[in-house]
């Protein structure tokens, strides 16, 4: 299938009671995601996911959620039911977890470490995506973010992202030969085992690595989380990738990256500040749910990706090589959204251009503006449509 969706992952920087100070909410993280997959609505409503990984919980604790829709409202549907979870949680709250009144002096607080612990969707790195399906299976199976799980944290790996896979049958093909045997001939996960696998190769080598210097399993695996090499695993695992994509992905010990294709044929933005790290498929969306502006909105380069370990450091790592610019026409033109300034103008000045050739079209057939009804089709075509108006105002002033 081909995708043309949307996607937007988001790692919270402070501890769970700032956001909740600040900002009077239990939730600040989920409202933030719910807003941005509102605003890539234009990108998707066949189907909506949301994942969310807590760090730093004890064994035993569930550190991975993960909700999907495909309801004729998705994103109303799938956030509705999180919220819903998360409120009863709160609810039920036991006397041990309850601290002292708030603010109101009518509702008890409760203790951030139970929160964490206990309500679903509370840690503090999330990753939703709203789909457009372009096959005829809209099962829920389709929808992202898909998960490859393990019980070593630093193996299990979600996956998100807006791409079409051009060399998918050779991708899978080589998934065979290293004696994978894929359940399916999907480009979603034959990418999820891909970069699945050289995770695999990178804890393998880790692990090797830190017992040979004689150090205990577990202590093993603690440096593993605090060691792993993301952009040596992407370099590896899209070595050999062809199309347009952006793929994000969030691993269980808490690194995270957006991955954007070496022609920037599928776009990406990001946002880094003391609060947050932010990535989503258009740059408009982020200033607005974050109140960021235009400045502070950077676009990812292709060919490079966005790293955040766990610690919350970030960086932009370079992977492949970046080739000759090819922007998807269809993302300019069509699914992004007008109030993204580049977008904008883009359209209004594709407008402009279409005067003389609408002109000559005219006076080859005989006929005249004054006897010519004009109009555009879809809704994002409105821009051009001014623009063109512009143009004649301006041809025949």
């Amino acid at each position: 299938p081909h995708h043309e969706c949307g996607f937007a992952m988001l790692r919270l920087l402070k501890p769970w009671e700032y956001y909740k100070e600040k900002y009077g909410t239990s939730f600040y993280g989920l409202n933030r995601m719910y807003l941005m997959m509102e605003k890539q609505r234009n990108r998707g409503q066949d189907g909506c996911g949301i994942a969310n990984v807590k760090l730093d919980v004890p064994p035993g604790v569930k550190y991975i959620n993960c909700e999907k829709s495909i309801d004729k409202d998705p994103i109303k549907d799938v956030f509705e039911r999180v919220l819903q979870q998360g409120a009863d949680k709160l609810s039920r709250a036991p006397p041990e977890a309850l601290l002292s009144s708030s603010a109101d002096g009518k509702h008890p607080e409760v203790d951030p470490m139970w929160v964490k612990e206990n309500v679903p969707f509370a840690g503090e790195l999330f990753l939703a995506h709203v789909r457009y399906g372009t096959d005829s299976d809209n099962s829920i199976d389709r929808c992202h973010p898909v998960l490859r799980e393990s019980n070593w944290m630093t193996r299990s790996l979600l996956l998100a992202g807006n791409f079409n896979i051009t060399n998918n049958e050779d991708l899978f093909s080589s998934l065979v030969q290293i004696g994978q045997h894929p359940r399916e001939l999907s480009d979603t996960l034959t990418l999820l085992e891909k970069i699945g696998h050289f995770v695999d190769k990178e804890n393998n080598d880790l692990y090797v690595k830190y017992s040979a210097s004689g150090q205990a399993p577990r202590t093993c695996f603690s440096l593993i989380a605090e060691n792993v090499n993301v952009a040596r695993v992407l370099r590896r695992a899209s070595s050999d990738w062809d199309g347009g994509y952006c793929i994000a992905g969030v691993f269980g010990h808490g690194d995270a990256f957006c991955l954007r294709d070496p022609s920037g044929i599928r776009p990406a933005f990001y946002m880094a500040n003391d609060e947050v790290v932010v990535v989503a498929s258009e740059a408009p969306l982020i200033q607005t749910v974050f109140g960021a502006m235009e400045s502070e909105v950077h676009t990812l380069p292709p060919g490079h990706a966005l790293v955040v370990k766990r610690s919350g450091k970030w960086k932009i790592e370079s992977v492949l090589p970046p080739m000759p610019l090819k922007q998807c026409s269809f993302e300019r033109i069509y699914f992004s959204r007008g109030n993204d300034a580049g977008v904008y103008r883009e359209r209004e000045h594709l407008g402009r251009l279409l005067l003389k050739p609408l002109l000559k079209m005219l006076e080859d057939g005989g006929d005249t503006l004054a006897n010519t009804v004009l109009s555009f089709i879809p809704n994002t075509a409105e821009l051009a449509f001014n623009g063109l108006v512009k143009e004649a105002q301006d041809e025949m002033s």
